[in-house]
């Protein structure tokens, strides 16, 4: 198995239509952007780029598979999703079917990390990794947006063929912790499961580029989820950025330092270069067990759930 460096990269915002850039972040990435993005995260040996085929309906993974064919096969750890809302109801095997295309798409033979994105039938959806695994067109799975009780499920299914889940995709930020809080980050860690947060920026409310007086473009969808409660997140990101000058970085990079210490793998989304120097440098930041303990009870008084409409409650 490879390897997987401390830090993926999300290209959740490299697609455009339904569920992607345009729709979501507000973003409109050329394909000259999203080159550089992808060289300057090589360069520094970021090579875990994480995708679905529901990002952009295929076109994240045709932008993504773009900039693959120009690297060796080996170089790179390529992670993509089953979405089963976007299932072929007519396909005999939809996620044969769905990884199939992915694959064509990212001009790739295998996927190395393949997950069920969410969960709306694990007893239907979960044994369909096995023939999967077993062929070698997929070398790891995982599950996303799971509770503690369907993860363990999933494990269930897999574990009588000799597999496992190696990896849960989760909501996780300082402003959300669900996962924690039932207990996932520490089922993870005692079976050996790598934890991905996703949203650890919560789309940029926690990288100190947004507050009131200069809230999110307008017209997107991270705009009305987020502007309302920007007054609420000051102080919290107030202190981010007094914790950050102490050591010459960005609210950003303290908000992915705050996740890597808490024992996850921040997937962080990429559409301009400096995101991924940020991203690079956050590996090397160590907070200290007061600064951990002022940022989340910070997050918990700001009082915002950002719990999003396709999560369920994870302690179900």
């Amino acid at each position: 198995m490879k390897i997987f460096p401390k830090i993926a990269l999300g290209t959740w915002s490299w697609g455009a239509g339904f569920a992607g850039a345009d729709t979501v972040f507000g973003n409109h990435l050329t394909d000259e952007q999203r080159e550089a993005v992808f060289s300057e995260a090589m360069t520094r040996g970021l090579n875990l780029w994480d995708t679905a085929a529901v990002y952009g309906m295929g076109s994240s993974e045709t932008a993504l598979g773009k900039l693959i064919r120009h690297y060796p096969r080996e170089a790179l750890i390529v992670s993509t999703k089953f979405t089963p809302q976007i299932a072929d109801p007519q396909a005999s095997q939809p996620v044969s079917a769905m990884l199939e295309a992915s694959l064509e798409r990212l001009g790739v033979e295998a996927i190395d990390i393949y997950w069920i994105h969410n969960p709306s039938d694990v007893e239907k959806w979960t044994p369909a990794l096995i023939p999967l695994l077993q062929s070698g067109k997929v070398k790891q799975v995982g599950v996303s947006n799971h509770s503690l009780s369907q993860i363990r499920r999933a494990n269930e299914i897999l574990n009588p063929a000799g597999f496992a889940v190696n990896a849960v995709q989760n909501h996780y930020s300082l402003l959300y912790r669900a996962s924690e809080e039932a207990g996932i980050l520490d089922y993870c860690h005692q079976n050996n499961i790598s934890f991905f947060a996703y949203m650890v920026l919560e789309q940029g409310a926690l990288s100190g580029r947004y507050n009131p007086q200069n809230p999110m473009p307008s017209g997107s969808g991270r705009a009305e989820t987020y502007n309302r409660v920007l007054p609420q997140l000051e102080t919290l990101t107030g202190a981010m950025k007094t914790i950050g000058e102490s050591r010459n970085v960005s609210v950003a990079q303290v908000a992915i330092a705050w996740a890597i210490a808490k024992g996850t793998l921040p997937i962080i989304g990429a559409t301009k270069v400096h995101h991924v120097q940020d991203a690079a440098g956050a590996i090397d930041i160590v907070l200290s067990a007061d600064e951990m303990a002022l940022l989340e009870r910070l997050a918990i008084e700001a009082g915002v759930d950002t719990r999003g409409a396709w999560e369920q409650p994870m302690s179900q």
